[in-house]
């Protein structure tokens, strides 16, 4: 392992627990436990899995200017957001293309940015660039900040007795300040799964001891310790897109599925002229959907084959461990993009029938909306 490489506050119990290490975004994280990526998958699906994803990114934006900044930066219309209350979005050049994810959190006296690990460092000097136009105080606090992540059917019960709040409370993309097993947590009804559960910011010194509490209490509940690897196969069944995979700056958001979060009417934002001329236009590109209806592995980089030609590339892919076949993610043309429409990916040579399927293709998850 490079010594080059961040480490999470839980990386030691990670070692200890016998994870495989692997790099990622810049840090070592645990991609599988002994017991593997496919018990990991069905633990979550089936009871819980526990995550460490400390290696996000945290930014808090405080100031009488800080919704003006949050608005200029993101597509989606912060405005709208309660106290209390999350919203996913999405950061974009002037071109409209896609900067980071991320997931805004606003406070009564705050918003809280979380992005992704890997664009971490690009995305604070975005952030910065803007706040010189408005009154605001911007503070990175990611290395102060731990993020677990309980999900799975069985989080509730959990986390329920752990908790100084009542966490039935907490819905979907809502979240509350508390103590969970004595430890200061912001308490977040999100994740990346497809499932029920927790998103817990917690203090950095406090990471290891919390993780122990809660395998220990949710052990008896099916409670086990996830990797990257089971947190990929996870949201993919559900469709959810990874930035660097099927998100980046050479596509926009009305081409990469989020239209749904660009709210076009909105007040100005980096990249909206940009946008609106292509709605006007008309997209030539989609990410879509693609289920295998041959036996295979999709991988990203595979080609997708329409009528002997090239269309595209799969940025996404797995054989669903749940469902049992292959699914994938992949930009095409739009004129291909149609949720029925026949395609093929070649797999090493072999050309295997796909057909487009709107996400998700996993439908049973117990998110409680």
């Amino acid at each position: 392992m490079s010594d080059t490489l961040k480490l999470t506050p839980l990386n030691d119990a990670h070692v200890a627990l016998g994870a495989k290490m692997v790099p990622f975004a810049g840090y070592s994280m645990p991609v599988q436990y002994p017991t593997g990526i496919k018990a990991e998958h069905a633990a979550v699906r089936e009871t819980a899995g526990l995550f460490d994803v400390s290696h996000m990114g945290e930014f808090i934006v405080r100031g009488p200017e800080a919704l003006g900044l949050i608005q200029r930066i993101s597509v989606n219309d912060a405005s709208i957001i309660e106290v209390g209350q999350a919203q996913y979005s999405a950061m974009c050049l002037e071109t409209g293309c896609v900067i980071d994810d991320l997931i805004i959190y606003r406070f009564p006296d705050r918003f809280m940015l979380v992005v992704n690990a890997s664009n971490l460092a690009k995305d604070w000097a975005w952030v910065s660039k803007h706040a010189n136009d408005f009154e605001v105080e911007i503070t990175d606090v990611s290395d102060q900040t731990a993020l677990l992540a309980l999900q799975g059917p069985c989080a509730r019960e959990i986390l329920r007795p752990l908790a100084s709040l009542n966490v039935d409370e907490v819905k979907y993309y809502r979240f509350a300040e508390g103590e969970v097993a004595g430890v200061p947590a912001v308490i977040s009804g999100t994740g990346y799964t497809g499932e029920d559960g927790f998103e817990l910011y917690i203090p950095a010194e406090k990471a290891e001891e919390l993780w122990t509490t809660l395998l220990d209490v949710g052990g008896g509940l099916g409670l086990v310790p996830a990797g990257l690897g089971s947190r990929d196969s996870l949201r993919l069944e559900v469709g959810y897109a990874l930035y660097g995979n099927d998100l980046d700056e050479e596509h926009t958001t009305l081409e990469s599925g989020l239209g749904w979060v660009t709210k076009l009417g909105k007040e100005h934002f980096v990249g909206q002229e940009a946008l609106l001329s292509q709605k006007k236009e008309g997209v030539t590109r989609r990410l879509v959907g693609l289920r295998l209806t041959g036996k295979g592995f999709p991988r990203p980089g595979y080609e997708v084959i329409a009528n002997g030609e090239v269309v595209g590339k799969v940025t996404s892919g797995t054989v669903s461990p749940t469902l049992g076949y292959g699914v994938a993610l992949a930009y095409v043309p739009v004129d291909l993009s149609k949720v029925g429409t026949e395609l093929q990916v070649n797999l090493r040579g072999r050309h295997v029938d796909t057909v487009v399927q709107r996400p998700p293709f996993y439908t049973e998850g117990s998110i409680k909306r």
